[in-house]
């Protein structure tokens, strides 16, 4: 790569817990060649993402390489921190071949890519592509895509019914913004789940896309990097619920960091958040918890009621910390009724 060539830029988008992280993961120990950076960007201001990843860096994606930015949605802190971010990324000594950037499971990814117009940087990188993730399970079961017949009988009978639910946006939006949809954690969803969530996503999408599934984050690089999609010179065909407004905002959604004591039982842990689920509507659940006797860290990935923990690696100089992130929707967040339910565990 010459240096008057831009560099590519992949933007990996998706719901919370579609698996992000985990394709980027797959992306980093597969790089056919190329020097990778990666820009994450999270919900909330402890990042585990970012942690996650840069356990993996290596030779083609060095720690110094993986960047995570938690002041808020990069799209609303341009100047401040992405386009700084990339200006550090591209006057590295080694400059990265190409980019990739996890947004947050909130991110509407259409302001995202009017950024790269900014005169600071459009003329050094570009869009390679938009990669919009999606759990196959979870659309299958309707979760972002209600029922057009239902939603009509609801308009009927009370028009203050008459808008989408802010998650839904979200996902509408990440869609429209794609070039390529991937239908993860495939092997849960099984046929049928992978038929029906590709029928929502081709009756949502704006134009006709490639939709593709996933499991454990594995595809063939080839596959999602090198689309030449230049998207930022392509917004007007990627429309969204947004368009015409100058800025958004997040405050559909918060999130707090709750700290716990070392504990002694994970699967307890896992039927906590279980609880938190059903009871006060969370919707992500994500961190790094101590374990009694264990040298290794505990990674608590939660979506909805779905509950995955493993220990990742030994701990390090860090501290050992428990600290859980918890999302929701705005005044759905009540850290002491979280704490309770914890509490009753026995946590």
């Amino acid at each position: 790569m010459t240096d008057l060539a831009k560099i590519p830029v992949t933007v990996i988008t998706g719901f919370l817990g579609a698996g992000k992280t985990t394709l980027i993961r797959h992306l980093m120990q597969n790089p056919q060649g190329r020097r990778l950076a990666v820009l994450v960007n999270e919900f909330g201001s402890v990042g585990v993402d970012g942690d996650i990843l840069k356990s993996c860096a290596d030779a083609n994606c060095p720690a110094e390489n993986i960047v995570e930015l938690a002041n808020g949605c990069i799209c609303c802190t341009v100047a401040e921190d992405f386009i700084p971010t990339v200006e550090a990324l591209l006057a590295m000594p080694q400059r990265p071949d190409h980019i990739l950037i996890e947004t947050s499971g909130l991110a509407l990814p259409k302001p995202l890519l009017k950024a790269f117009d900014w005169p600071a940087i459009r003329s050094r990188i570009t869009v390679d592509g938009v990669i919009a993730l999606a759990d196959a399970e979870a659309v299958a079961a309707g979760r972002f895509a209600p029922d057009p017949a239902a939603v009509d009988a609801q308009r009927a009978a009370d028009d203050s019914l008459d808008h989408e639910t802010p998650l839904s946006e979200v996902f509408e939006d990440q869609i429209a913004c794609a070039d390529l949809v991937l239908l993860s954690k495939a092997d849960l969803a099984g046929e049928a789940g992978l038929a029906a969530a590709r029928a929502v996503i081709e009756a949502e999408a704006p134009r006709k896309l490639p939709i593709l599934p996933l499991v454990e984050g594995v595809i063939d690089p080839q596959v999602i990097l090198g689309l030449n999609a230049a998207a930022e010179d392509d917004l007007a065909a990627r429309p969204s619920h947004h368009d015409g407004h100058d800025d958004h905002e997040h405050d559909d959604f918060d999130s707090t960091v709750i700290e716990l004591p070392e504990i002694t039982d994970p699967a307890r842990l896992a039927a906590a958040i279980v609880r938190l689920a059903q009871e006060q509507d969370i919707l992500r659940v994500k961190g790094h918890v101590a374990v009694a006797g264990k040298p290794m860290r505990l990674l608590v990935q939660a979506v909805g009621a779905r509950v995955r923990h493993q220990f990742d690696r030994p701990w390090g100089p860090e501290p050992r910390r428990s600290r859980l992130v918890v999302i929701a929707e705005h005044d759905r967040i009540d850290p002491a009724a979280i704490r309770a339910v914890l509490a009753d565990a026995g946590i």
